[in-house]
């Protein structure tokens, strides 16, 4: 009878209900999408970085993950490392910041594909002259470019000579020696890439390359990939947990509305109910019940509007965001929409409990 009484109070208030809900969504929808495109973006990463077809990876010393200084190897490291056992191929590149969070990632063309495999090119082709760019199809797709499109960086004019499967190690890719010169670090590279003769000799060939450059820091791939988590970044970290905190507030103050608004509303009836013997106690279930089924409506709305929030992202930025979809997170921000609305609950639930009948009846 109770539960009748909750659903036919929300459907005769539809309006409310469905704004009430999309509101609840919206915060559900923050903290997805700003995990979604936190998992997405270092997973793409990853992907990028498993990409180059490397089995080790040699990092200047002193460098985080994320971050790099510009160039702080010296460009000789190749030739010793192409010297150790059990090295196939060896290359190296270097990273230039072009504004914000974007770079352009500096390549030996054919040592790099004969690593990776070389690029799958979906239009035009490899560099052929000076101002020429490789870019991948995702940034082709956000700033809507071709090949034979101007890009404008690093105070020069390029001009886009092939458009290539996205996946591989960077979105933008220029000639090393090029980025070396432009960059005023002519000799110098950001990481090196090597690749084994045979993977079953890892173990053998990072020891050795330990023994020889004990101030480096080299991992396997997969052990680095594996330090690319958000659990490793603790300002992604703390951010994610306050966008969580500001979620909580937006629900407790959309519920808070809502519920007193709704209590405002039927005074009269709340009057009724208590005159028919109703205690404080049903009154607040009843409101109670409302804000958790608001809450659970809203909980799916704002699943759906991820899906929506993703399409947008991979239909317009794909080159700087990347969001998955975390169905591991939907029950924690389900919860974090249900504590907020409980919340603000509270006390337009305490005030409709607390209300005299009489003055509830004779209110207008």
């Amino acid at each position: 009878m109770i539960n009748k009484l909750v659903i036919e109070n929300l459907k005769h208030r539809w309006v409310r209900t469905v704004l009430s809900a999309t509101a609840v969504g919206v915060q559900v929808t923050m903290i997805l999408t700003l995990v979604g495109v936190s998992y997405g973006t270092l997973d793409d990463l990853s992907r990028r970085s498993r990409g180059a077809g490397a089995d080790i990876l040699i990092r200047p010393p002193g460098s985080s993950i994320i971050s790099l200084s510009t160039a702080p190897m010296p460009e000789k490291i190749l030739d010793f490392v192409r010297s150790m056992p059990h090295v196939a191929v060896a290359t190296g590149t270097i990273v230039q910041p072009i504004g914000g969070t974007n770079s352009v990632t500096g390549i030996d063309l054919e040592s790099f594909e004969k690593m990776s495999g070389g690029f799958r090119f979906l239009s035009g082709g490899p560099f052929r002259n000076p101002e020429d760019v490789i870019i991948d199809e995702y940034w082709a797709r956000q700033f809507r470019l071709s090949v034979g499109s101007p890009m404008h960086f690093m105070d020069r004019t390029w001009r886009v000579s092939g458009i290539v499967e996205p996946g591989k190690l960077a979105r933008i890719f220029l000639p090393l020696k090029l980025v070396q010169e432009l960059s005023a670090n002519t000799g110098k590279l950001t990481m090196v890439y090597v690749k084994l003769d045979d993977p079953r000799h890892l173990a053998d060939a990072m020891a050795a390359l330990k023994n020889q450059l004990p101030t480096y820091q080299i991992y396997s791939i997969e052990e680095f990939v594996s330090q690319i988590s958000v659990n490793n970044l603790p300002q992604l970290k703390t951010f994610i947990y306050v966008v969580i905190g500001v979620a909580v507030v937006v629900g407790f103050l959309v519920v808070f509305l809502s519920m007193y608004t709704a209590v405002l509303e039927r005074t009269r009836e709340i009057g009724i109910l208590k005159s028919l013997g109703a205690t404080p106690a049903l009154i607040l279930g009843i409101l109670i019940r409302e804000t958790i089924v608001l809450s659970l409506i809203g909980s799916v709305f704002g699943i759906l509007f991820t899906y929506g929030t993703r399409w947008a992202i991979m239909r317009f930025v794909p080159g700087s965001l990347n969001q998955i979809i975390v169905p591991e997170w939907w029950p924690v921000a389900s919860l974090v929409a249900l504590v907020g609305s409980l919340l603000g609950a509270l006390y337009p639930g305490w005030i409709a409990a607390k209300q005299d009948p009489i003055e509830a009846l004779s209110y207008e």
